[in-house]
């Protein structure tokens, strides 16, 4: 029996998306993560593409959280053979059930429409998977506790710990033979509105480590205030506020913000409207899951009844109809699909109305390119001006700044033998590496696509 440990980086490598890690010791082979690629075009191509491993080896898929990037693979993975059981958190696995149906759907959409107008290549167009592939998928979920080991076999032991970012969202540690793997998943912020602070590692010998915000410190400015200029100069205009959010934590921040700003009457009572139906099923896993946040069941309630919440694509139409000045807060964050494009068509060449984008924007994606100052976006086949004033808050966003990464890091009380730098584009990944090295004095490697390497234990 072999005493190595071998790494693959199947995705999150030079780049934010796509988070996948294979690690094989002791004839077991686990998978941390297993998320679609996003943004640019080449990378969302290589999606379509097997897995250049054996799939059907794979014992154990562990996820830290629910975000597509990182579970919206799994019904691929699937198809290409796997077998075993995806394990997380149960708020984890609720999102990423609420995820998957909500992406199945469009990918089935997006291909009935693409061969109905044949502005495909394809013929026919086919979803990348489907409700049923879903629910495939589903079947092999396991639900584990958080701060508990677990034994997969006598040599490997894997903990999910409390890491803020999205409710249910961990870092994981695995223990192989007394050698300490930690898998950061994506760290949350320190003080958020609805999430406990992380936990840190307090012992690490291998550390694979997301760097989204590399190179960055989140401003310090207040939202609050922020917000209440921008609403109140939407009123003045007598325009819409519409600001695409992701459906999970980010759209439940929103509300909470947005609700307590009126509580304190920093604002009048402007119509809100929630257009997510994935954000709505969000809202019930906060109601399911109390201990996973800090919303009371008072505030949870009174919020929502606040707050216009649509649940059909009707009321979507009534709501852009509807004249008064109004915020909409819809899905996508990164604007690349979703009810928003729907408000966006139809609002997004006036120039009283005001976009906020309040989350990353990866590189490829409409909401960068509207960040960046694009003049007209194209969506729906056809090109649209911009002509509405944009904001963007990156103070919001859930992912740690580079302070906080190195904060997170500081509770490792020996020496790591080396961090894995993932989950980051290049200038984000390398800046990181210098702070680390000169902070630290710690060795670091920046992994490329499909890299495998060996690590004695």
């Amino acid at each position: 029996m072999s005493n190595t440990a071998k790494i693959t980086f199947l995705g999150g490598a030079k780049t934010v998306t796509g988070s996948k890690f294979l690690i094989e010791a002791y004839n077991t082979s686990i998978m941390i993560d297993c998320g679609v690629f996003q943004g640019l075009k080449e990378l969302r191509q290589t999606n379509w593409n097997d897995l250049p491993i054996n799939v059907k080896s794979i014992d154990t898929v562990l996820l830290t959280h629910g975000h597509l990037d990182h579970v919206g693979y799994l019904p691929r993975l699937i198809k290409q053979g796997f077998t075993g059981t995806i394990i997380g958190t149960a708020p984890t696995l609720a999102i990423a059930e609420i995820i998957l149906k909500d992406s199945a759907k469009i990918h089935e959409e997006e291909a009935k429409k693409a061969n109905k107008e044949q502005f495909t290549k394809h013929h026919p167009a086919l979803p990348f998977y489907t409700i049923k592939d879903v629910e495939n998928t589903i079947s092999k979920f396991e639900v584990q506790t958080e701060a508990k080991w677990i034994k997969i076999n006598n040599h490997i032991s894997f903990k999910f710990n409390y890491n803020g970012h999205i409710i249910g969202a961990t870092f994981i540690e695995i223990d192989i033979e007394g050698r300490r793997f930690v898998f950061s998943g994506d760290i949350g912020r320190t003080n958020d509105y609805l999430l406990k602070d992380p936990k840190r590692p307090k012992e690490a010998d291998y550390i694979f480590l997301e760097s989204t915000y590399g190179n960055k410190l989140h401003s310090k400015e207040n939202i609050e205030i922020l917000l209440t200029t921008i609403i109140t100069e939407v009123i003045h205009k007598k325009g819409n506020l519409i600001i695409p959010s992701f459906a999970v934590e980010r759209l439940q921040t929103l509300m909470y913000i947005l609700f307590k700003l009126y509580q304190k009457n920093k604002i009048p009572n402007i119509p809100i409207f929630v257009d997510s139906p994935m954000g709505n099923n969000v809202l019930e896993v906060f109601k399911r899951f109390p201990k996973w946040h800090k919303l009371s069941e008072q505030d949870y309630h009174a919020m929502c009844r606040h707050i216009n919440i649509i649940t059909s694509y009707a009321d979507t139409w009534k709501t852009i109809d509807d004249p008064r000045s109004k915020i909409i807060i819809a899905g996508s964050g990164m604007v690349t699909g979703g009810r928003v494009l729907t408000y966006l068509k139809q609002l997004i060449d006036i120039n009283t109305t005001s976009i906020l984008l309040a989350g990353y924007q990866a590189e490829g994606t409409r909401g960068r390119l509207i960040k960046d100052g694009a003049h007209e976006v194209k969506f729906f086949g056809k090109y649209h001006k911009v002509n509405a004033k944009v904001y963007s808050i990156d103070s919001l966003s859930a992912h740690a700044d580079q302070s906080e990464i190195l904060n997170w890091l500081s509770a490792i009380e020996n020496t790591p033998k080396k961090i894995f730098l993932i989950h980051g584009e290049a200038a984000s990944i390398d800046n990181l590496r210098l702070k680390i090295k000169d902070q630290m004095g710690w060795n670091t490697h920046i992994p490329s696509l499909y890299e495998s390497l060996e690590i004695d234990l």
